[in-house]
């Protein structure tokens, strides 16, 4: 799977390009109101969802698999500490955050893996911290191409596997780990307007005191 990432990361960096999701932009409103101080990003790539955070006086600490990512968030002067590996392999230290916030990367792991990570996080979660999730939607239309590994699960491209969530997965997969909510949420291509947009779920838990 490193390999995957690696090869295709260039192809992302294009497609994402460096403004922040809309979903990272209402996580910081959301942490902001909440009083978070220090966040936890699994998954954050060369840091684009990251310096909104950052320049909101939030402390950030990222997971990302990607060396190549890692080295594009230094050069474009993300000073916060990276661990290099997978989400697979968390906790990577035995710090307790404020806030988990992960964008567009639960739904590319398999049954046992996403389980084991939504785990990880809560545990990583202070009493009454919060985690944000936004993982593709069912109604994304994508959803049902390729080759179909299970149930809302598909190989829409070579190498590219994910589950495409609904209320009802939802509520099993984080109904034990404090879901508070979960809303749709349409995501532009804001380098691409050309591009359709991404149809993504919000999904928002508390962690019990």
């Amino acid at each position: 799977m490193t390999e995957f990432w690696e090869s295709s990361f260039i192809d992302n960096q294009i497609m994402w390009g460096f403004e922040p999701s809309d979903s990272a932009i209402l996580t910081k409103d959301f942490f902001l109101e909440k009083k978070v101080k220090d966040i936890l990003i699994p998954g954050i790539g060369y840091g684009r969802n990251a310096k909104v955070f950052l320049d909101n006086g939030i402390k950030v600490t990222g997971i990302e698999i990607s060396k190549t990512a890692i080295d594009l968030a230094k050069q474009n002067e993300l000073h916060l500490p990276i661990f290099h590996g997978s989400v697979t392999d968390m906790p990577f230290d035995k710090k307790l955050y404020d806030g988990i916030f992960c964008y567009a990367l639960i739904h590319l792991l398999n049954h046992h893996e996403r389980e084991q990570f939504i785990k990880d996080c809560y545990h990583q979660l202070k009493p009454n911290g919060y985690m944000i999730f936004t993982t593709i939607s069912k109604e994304a239309p994508m959803f049902g191409k390729g080759k179909q590994l299970g149930k809302d699960y598909f190989e829409t491209t070579p190498g590219v596997k994910m589950f495409f969530y609904d209320s009802d997965s939802i509520k099993q997969e984080f109904g034990n780990y404090g879901l508070m909510e979960s809303s749709e949420i349409v995501e532009p291509h804001k380098n691409k307007e050309n591009k359709p947009p991404f149809k993504f779920i919000m999904v928002k838990c508390q962690k019990e005191s």
